[in-house]
């Protein structure tokens, strides 16, 4: 058996089922091997069903999946969307009493065109701040991010193509910072939610996390059901970097490598300019809290009243602060939409925002990381793309983020594409 296909793309494993170089099971066969020689120091998966896995594969070699956009493309999904025949656990300790019954709509999506959910990877509680065992992929004393910990570990360390990841705060575009990989938010409601454990209808968006931008641009057109809207689009204007207003809280070496890949991708011919941000953003991160802190009380009111004793200390605190952020509700909502239309009259200037994404390389395991400078954009409903390529002064990691306006995802995808490959070979 071949296991070279580890290793490759989305799109390269899809077209090779297509055209018979492979089979499903193969593919699925070789990234299963490769999940298990990685997996004891990893900690990447919270539920690995191997059996399931070469059925769904061997369904797609006979069935009209062999033909799909991720024909043969192992996938995990994070924990708390439903998988038919596996537990949602939701990074917890409550007990589950059956697996899921039927796929999250995600998750049914991704099969019909053709994909392998090899297995749930691992989330922080509830999709919150309790980290769960996965270790950074390139340093294990280091954390992955969170709370897509699982999903980002996974593709690092190379054993996926792709991951399943959401968003409510920074939990895409943070752990793919962390692990050195693609993480792609789309436009908030572009995905069905159903099968998923929300925390805050609002904010909560289902996104990927990849290798490349061109894998997580395909597989978001799958997920979304309009690949059109994901089809990577070089900006036509200027791309516009803006520091935030957090900037300062950026590590001053993370801040001075941030600028100076700003200028390596100006060199290699990528039209950047500065600008600033409108006044109207200001405090947008305080208002994003309130509404993730309220919307979370609601969200969780039935697991709190039925297994209380089986949550997290941590858990039971973010609850418990959640509940004085309600009075701050309505005008954080109010806060919002007023930055939302600011935001649009200054992509009226530029294409694309470049951003910084993380406060500097992942930091110890006994933490997610801050998602502080990712909170806004989510707020915003905007898509945003995590792009690799720059590293700290560790040789870890360091990632930024491509914003555009709502509904403009393949500009975000496409901005992210090139600075990417500016970035391709740097090392520090």
């Amino acid at each position: 058996m071949t296991t070279t296909c580890v290793g490759w793309s989305a799109r390269r494993i899809a077209a090779a089922v297509r055209d018979g170089e492979m089979t499903a099971r193969q593919v699925t066969e070789a990234h299963l091997d490769a999940i298990t020689a990685r997996e004891p120091s990893l900690h990447a998966f919270a539920h690995l069903d191997p059996s399931a896995a070469l059925a769904a594969a061997d369904a797609v070699d006979a069935g009209p999946g062999a033909a799909g956009a991720l024909a043969g493309v192992p996938v995990g999904v994070k924990d708390i969307l439903d998988v038919a025949g596996m537990p949602t656990s939701n990074g917890a300790d409550v007990p589950v009493s059956a697996p899921a019954g039927d796929d999250a709509a995600a998750v049914a999506r991704l099969r019909a065109a053709g994909a392998i959910v090899v297995g749930k990877t691992v989330t922080t509680e509830y999709a919150l701040f309790r980290p769960g065992p996965t270790v950074n992929p390139h340093d294990p004393t280091r954390t992955p991010g969170g709370s897509s910990s699982g999903s980002a570990a996974a593709v690092g360390a190379g054993v996926l193509p792709l991951a399943i990841g959401t968003q409510t705060a920074g939990s895409i575009v943070r752990p793919a910072s962390f692990c050195g990989v693609v993480g792609g938010k789309p436009t908030v409601d572009l995905v069905p939610r159903a099968g998923t454990t929300m925390c805050s209808p609002t904010l909560d968006t289902i996104g990927l996390l990849g290798r490349d931008v061109d894998d997580v641009a395909l597989g978001l057109g799958v997920l979304a059901d309009d690949p059109g809207a994901f089809r990577a689009v070089a900006p036509s204007g200027a791309i516009g970097f803006v520091r935030t207003f957090e900037w300062d809280q950026v590590d001053p070496e993370a801040r001075t490598r941030i600028e100076a890949g700003v200028v390596r991708a100006q060199q290699a011919g990528i039209d950047i300019v500065e600008v600033a941000l409108p006044d109207a953003l200001r405090g947008l991160v305080r208002a994003q809290q309130a509404v993730m802190g309220a919307e979370a009380v609601t969200a969780l009111a039935e697991v709190r009243a039925q297994h209380e004793a089986w949550l997290s200390p941590s858990l039971r605190r973010t609850l418990d602060d959640g509940r004085a952020w309600r009075w701050a509700l309505d005008a954080a909502l109010v806060h919002a939409a007023v930055a939302r239309e600011a935001i649009l009259e200054l992509f009226t200037q530029v294409e694309v925002l470049l951003a910084p994404a993380v406060l500097g390389e992942a930091p110890a395991a006994a933490t997610t990381g801050d998602p502080l400078l990712c909170r806004q954009w989510t707020l915003l409903g905007t898509p945003t793309v995590a792009v690799p390529g720059l590293r700290g002064p560790a040789g870890l990691p360091l990632g930024v983020q491509t914003i555009a306006a709502p509904g403009r995802d393949a500009v975000a995808l496409g901005a992210a594409a090139a600075l990417a490959a500016a970035w391709a070979d740097v090392s520090g």
